[in-house]
């Protein structure tokens, strides 16, 4: 399997032709092509292209978490082979829509880029208090930790879980980033965080930063 092949699959997702790229990628893998070039080679690039289709407008939340399910569905069929092979994490990040919050697609969509662009990521899913943000870290010991609140009156929850962090003594170990609707970069630098992202794209390239 060629280039070419990688190509129309990154088009496919791009296109959200569901059923030419779950036509094309087994194919793919059938051939014989290593998971990290399918990754690479076209899941990865195809996730860069909805993500700025995303941000600048002419993609819609309908639009991404339909790439976004194709993707999966790709990544699902690869992810065994990544795992035996030479695939290396760009870096572990924790996500969490905050305590008393249970929105969280615009959190999704950030998973799914992340994965997309090689981190590994730990999705802690809705409402999630401070003190399950600090178990889970311990636990799992993420490199950044980024929580998502899309309500004004959650948004508090945000500090409370830095602040716990930092009574705890771990605040050093972690990067914190925020974002949602309502989070700006003036609330992420009064409550301490290290980074805000204003959307799903440009999440990712705050992570990229962090982590380079």
């Amino acid at each position: 399997m060629s280039e070419n092949h990688l190509a129309k699959l990154t088009e496919a997702i791009v296109q959200i032709n569901m059923e030419e790229a779950l036509e094309i990628a087994p194919r793919i893998i059938a051939g014989g092509m290593p998971a990290l070039e399918i990754l690479n080679g076209a899941l990865v690039p195809a996730l860069d292209r909805v993500g700025v289709l995303f941000r600048d407008g002419e993609y819609f939340l309908p639009d991404v978490l339909m790439c976004v399910s194709i993707y999966n569905q790709i990544f699902a069929q690869i992810e065994p082979d990544l795992k035996q092979g030479d695939y290396k994490s760009r870096g572990r990040v924790m996500l969490g829509t905050v305590k008393g919050d249970t929105h969280d697609i615009g959190k999704n969509i950030l998973s799914a880029l992340l994965q997309g662009n090689g981190f590994e990521v730990i999705n802690l899913g809705m409402n999630v208090p401070p003190e399950v943000f600090l178990q889970k870290a311990t636990e799992t010991e993420p490199d950044v930790i980024g929580m998502s609140a899309l309500l004004t009156t959650t948004m508090p929850e945000m500090k409370k879980t830095i602040d716990l962090f930092i009574k705890s003594g771990l605040r050093d170990r972690y990067k914190f980033v925020i974002g949602g609707a309502p989070v700006t970069q003036a609330f992420a630098d009064q409550i301490g965080a290290d980074g805000y992202g204003a959307e799903a794209q440009s999440g990712v390239d705050l992570l990229k930063q962090l982590l380079s």
